[in-house]
């Protein structure tokens, strides 16, 4: 068996395996693509697809349709969760960021423009991208040349061992090859609030910042790849009073490291404490900075 041959037949077997996973979701309106979540019927899906309304009807792989209700749904990372009737079914696992790289081949899986079950394969184009949608600017989104089109909303983007490396959310209308989807590392917190609570607080530290790669030296200094540059310190914010400033790096909060803005919410997002210190890298020596997040808007 040639190679070509090969790598179909593990596709077809890899599609077979992980679309049971995959359910629709319809409403009057529209349509979209949803993630089984939790074997307790939780599906995952976009902010957007659920927009205005309360409930949808969701569709199974095996054609079973069920009425889900819209339990949660957060704006800022265009994620929501919905709880259905059925139990029983099996999740697809979520993959982590550090395993997720340019040039990896991936699968979008969905229904777009109703078409059921479509699939359509490419590669990861770049990561952390930033994009301004109609709700929200998304942070730490894939971009994938993968073709997706209005209602693969939801759906998932795999990587060719099943696991689920990010939820399809937006394409350029213009564009040809380029979509995005908010990353599994994301999606895996956001929708651990979106269940307990239905929605997710985000504190606001009032800053401007990016991921950033770190060189060799760094890396073998700090023991990790990334860090979060500070790009920008609002007047009057918690991190100007916390003694924060442009071009610092921050490598970890409450002594659990961060590599992205992404990770810098989670941390932020789950620790209700008043104070977080914050390990921040200024001009190439390591401080500890005291600072009291609000919640007047998104961190």
């Amino acid at each position: 068996m040639n190679a070509l041959q090969l790598f179909s037949d593990e596709l077809e077997q890899l599609v077979s395996k992980t679309s049971p996973a995959v359910v629709s979701l319809e409403h009057r309106r529209g349509n979209g693509s949803g993630l089984v979540l939790t074997d307790e019927g939780h599906v995952l899906t976009n902010a957007h697809v659920v927009k205005g309304v309360t409930t949808m009807r969701v569709r199974f792989s095996d054609d079973k349709i069920l009425e889900g209700e819209v339990v949660g749904r957060d704006s800022s990372s265009d994620l929501a969760v919905l709880k259905t009737s059925r139990t029983g079914l099996t999740p697809l696992p979520f993959a982590t960021t550090h395993t997720t790289h340019v040039g990896q081949v991936v699968l979008a899986l969905g229904h777009p423009f109703g078409f059921d079950r479509s699939v359509s394969h490419g590669v990861i184009s770049a990561v952390d991208r930033r994009l301004h949608s109609r709700d929200a600017q998304l942070e730490g989104l894939i971009q994938t040349d993968a073709a997706i089109n209005p209602g693969n909303s939801g759906g998932p983007l795999l990587a060719v061992n099943g696991n689920v490396v990010g939820i399809n959310t937006a394409m350029l209308p213009f564009a040809q090859g380029i979509g995005f989807a908010v990353s599994a590392s994301t999606a895996a917190w956001v929708s651990v609030l979106l269940r307990r609570h239905g929605t997710v607080t985000r504190r606001f530290l009032g800053v401007s910042a990016k991921s950033e790669q770190f060189d060799a030296a760094l890396i073998a200094e700090w023991g990790q790849k990334r860090g979060i540059r500070i790009v920008e310190v609002g007047r009057k914010t918690p991190a100007e009073a916390g003694g924060l400033a442009a071009d610092d790096v921050v490598i970890a909060v409450n002594g659990a490291r961060v590599e992205s803005v992404d990770e810098l919410q989670r941390e932020l997002a789950f620790d209700s404490a008043t104070t977080i210190s914050l390990s921040v890298l200024r001009q190439g020596k390591r401080t500890e900075r005291e600072v009291k997040p609000d919640f007047r808007r998104a961190a």
